[in-house]
């Protein structure tokens, strides 16, 4: 039976406190911890101030597993999380220690959570194929492909959701079936003992917080950070540089460096991009199953939380 705690939330909305907090609850219980990195972004090198990485304070409570382990170039799917997800339980648990699963990458949580869908693992050949015709051709005509191919994953998908569009045709293009044809597990897998928290903030709080967030990432050196990748050889068009928070210094100021009227506009749009996803990210976590919502900022709820952890890894 594998033991672990699942800890996740739309981004700002205090993953982080939660996890100082509980890694400092934890062992006064008898109890230390380990997190795995459940972020996309965080994987990856160089990419430190835009994907919000534990600091070197917050790394010091406890070991972080899953960041800082690709180059921007490499790809990076939710087959291969689950799987790297998976080694690492047992490696913590053989450790004596509590596996805390977390972060804001819903995909990723539900794969590890619930188990794979039948689909096809990421294929190179077809994905580039695709993100080439994405180039010369746009989002949207990928788009409406899909529709005319899987009107049913289309319209789950939101307009500008690059991944989901390109993963959804490659799908097509590798089994000849549409993605929406494929059994989506939905309860937690066989032999997975998890205490599954999410954490919930006010929508108009969680907003002030994101803006506030991107600001302190501009102030920190964002700008700095997004042209060091890009004079280093990185190019938009990487794994690494198609999120959020370094996109938009290409699609609105392109190459660097940039005026302060393009950071400016780049800023807005990241902090309004930033917005929607927490949005998308909320409305998929409702999703999931066996989740005890708490208030990010509820202390009192967390040391409930590391009593029920410290009962279930006791067991």
């Amino acid at each position: 039976m594998k033991q672990v705690l699942l800890l996740f939330g739309a981004t700002a909305v205090g993953k982080s406190a939660a996890l100082a907090d509980l890694a400092r609850l934890l062992p006064a219980r008898g109890g230390a911890m380990e997190v795995i990195s459940a972020d996309s972004r965080q994987v990856y090198r160089g990419m430190d101030i835009g994907t919000a990485k534990p600091d070197r304070h917050e790394r010091a409570l406890c070991p972080h597993h899953l960041i800082d382990i690709l180059d921007p170039r490499d790809p990076f799917d939710v087959g291969s999380f689950v799987l790297a997800c998976d080694r690492l339980v047992r490696e913590i648990r053989e450790r004596s220690a509590i596996p805390v699963v977390s972060g804001g990458t819903a995909f990723y949580l539900k794969g590890f959570l619930c188990g794979l869908p039948g689909t096809p693992r990421a294929s190179l050949e077809v994905r580039a194929l695709l993100e080439e015709r994405l180039k010369q051709e746009g989002l949207g005509v990928l788009r409406r492909e899909l529709e005319q191919l899987d009107p049913a994953s289309a319209a789950r998908i939101g307009e500008n959701d690059q991944y989901r569009i390109l993963r959804g045709l490659e799908v097509y293009h590798v089994t000849g079936k549409p993605r929406s044809s494929f059994t989506d597990p939905r309860e937690p897998r066989p032999g997975l003992n998890a205490v599954v928290l999410g954490l919930q903030r006010d929508r108009k709080e969680l907003y002030g917080r994101i803006d506030a967030r991107v600001a302190a990432m501009f102030d920190a050196g964002l700008p700095r950070e997004v042209e060091a990748l890009y004079e280093a050889g990185y190019r938009p068009g990487d794994p690494g540089l198609r999120t959020i928070g370094y996109r938009e210094f290409f699609e609105l100021g392109g190459p660097p460096p940039w005026s302060r009227s393009d950071l400016s506009r780049i800023q807005t749009l990241i902090a309004g991009n930033t917005r929607r996803y927490a949005r998308r990210q909320e409305l998929f976590f409702r999703k999931l199953p066996q989740v005890r919502w708490v208030e990010a900022d509820d202390r009192e709820a967390l040391l409930r939380v590391a009593d029920g952890v410290m009962q279930v890894f006791s067991k």
